[in-house]
């Protein structure tokens, strides 16, 4: 059960990606991309709306009082799997194989790409609503970076929609 640990001032991390900043917010009306469905469409845009969720809830988290925390990391351009196998996998559109060739040639390793997730983690001077990336945008060493398209009314629509979608209220 999570609540002990979020009073006692846990932190919750909540990953992105620089996909999120083509992405568009979520339309309520078609949360499923069923009206045109692309999967970078669709990746992209959970990776907006995981900066909603994490915005969300540090809100949350503000209004009970409680001195959890809820912060975003993206860990830039990493050289995973991720591009590959998608490539393979055929769910990439026109731009997949150049990705694919930019995780590899201009990337950063797996493990530098962790270091945005585990300073996220533990970092004692992180406030909430943070987010860590790389420094240089999609590669460096992790810094605290802007979180850009915030939007009030993006995180309204996104936790409206989870709790019609789910059933389930999130507070």
């Amino acid at each position: 059960h999570l609540m002990p640990t979020l009073l006692d001032g846990g932190r919750v991390v909540s990953v992105t990606s620089f996909a999120r900043l083509n992405a568009r917010p979520l339309d309520p009306d078609d949360p499923h991309l069923e009206k045109g469905y692309d999967p970078w469409r669709a990746y992209g845009q959970s990776k907006l709306a995981t900066v909603h969720f994490a915005a969300g809830l540090q809100d949350e988290f503000d209004k009970r009082g409680l001195r959890a925390t809820s912060v975003v990391a993206d860990p830039g351009l990493s050289h995973t799997n991720l591009q590959v196998r998608t490539v393979d996998e055929g769910g990439t559109g026109w731009s997949g194989r150049f990705w694919r060739w930019a995780a590899g040639n201009l990337g950063s390793t797996q493990d530098a790409g962790a270091l945005m997730l585990i300073r996220a983690s533990v970092d004692p001077t992180l406030s909430g609503g943070e987010m860590v990336g790389p420094q240089w945008g999609l590669r460096g060493n992790p810094v605290v970076r802007p979180i850009r398209r915030r939007s009030a009314d993006a995180i309204r629509v996104l936790w409206e929609v989870s709790e019609r979608e789910t059933g389930l209220a999130l507070f």
